[in-house]
């Protein structure tokens, strides 16, 4: 199992959040392609970005545009970096691509516009992650702030019959809470999708978490907060799930 350390895009700064709240959100760093630059210093092999300010304010006038920031990301962490976060159009994807992401997050569309998704994933083999975050095992769309009836596991199937490279699920109760991921989830999740690749998120609160993680079938997972806030290290954590996936 691998691990993508995570950086969240909010204003330009890295942050975190709980639940998703935006009103949650902690600043962690003003530069936060020195926090990528740090990350692939440790050894990860891929970081995981998602852009809040898109995901929140997909519509507005007034969006903050975090794509110099991404490019500055990508330049400084010099592995490959996935980028989601408000991604609606195949030109969202586009410009995402020509910044220098290898792997672009498609999220909301999964539910509103699966053609649109086809149409990534037959245009980009392999490089579209498709998120499917879920409340109570329904998926929330648009930067979370919208509930819908569409079961998780329906939806992860249907994107990977669509050709995603790989789905990202997060359980969003547990994301920034560092409460531990919902294994039961996750690895119901990755036992229907074989041979899709399944990418754990939320949650992560201790190096034990990872260890669960693994009979998951779980490809990778994301970590944040307890990167932040110190509970271990990057090093630790590619160490951990190096030595119990042997």
């Amino acid at each position: 199992m691998l691990v993508f350390p995570a950086i969240d895009l909010l204003g330009g700064a890295a942050v975190r959040l709980e639940q998703g709240r935006r009103e949650s959100a902690k600043i962690y760093s003003r530069a936060p392609w020195e926090v990528a630059a740090g990350f692939a210093a440790a050894g990860a092999p891929r970081i995981h970005v998602v852009d809040l300010d898109a995901a929140f304010t997909r519509a507005s006038a007034a969006r903050i545009d975090n794509h110099a920031t991404l490019k500055r990301i990508v330049e400084a962490a010099g592995i490959d970096v996935e980028t989601g976060g408000g991604v609606r159009s195949l030109d969202d994807c586009a410009r995402l691509f020509d910044l220098g992401v290898k792997y672009v997050i498609l999220g909301t569309a999964a539910v509103k516009d699966p053609a649109f998704v086809a149409s990534a994933c037959a245009r980009w083999p392999g490089g579209i992650v498709v998120a499917v975050d879920a409340r109570e095992g329904k998926v929330a769309v648009e930067g979370w702030t919208e509930d819908t009836q569409a079961d998780a596991t329906d939806i992860g199937l249907a994107v990977a019959r669509a050709g995603a490279g790989a789905v990202l699920y997060t359980d969003i109760g547990r994301d920034g809470m560092r409460s531990g991921p919902n294994f039961d989830a996750t690895a119901r999740l990755a036992g229907r999708l074989r041979p899709c690749p399944v990418i754990a998120s939320g949650g992560v609160a201790r190096l034990d978490d990872l260890d669960a993680l693994i009979p998951t079938g779980s490809f990778a997972v994301v970590v944040g907060k307890a990167l932040y806030e110190g509970a271990f290290s990057v090093e630790e954590a590619l160490a951990r799930a190096r030595q119990r996936s042997q």
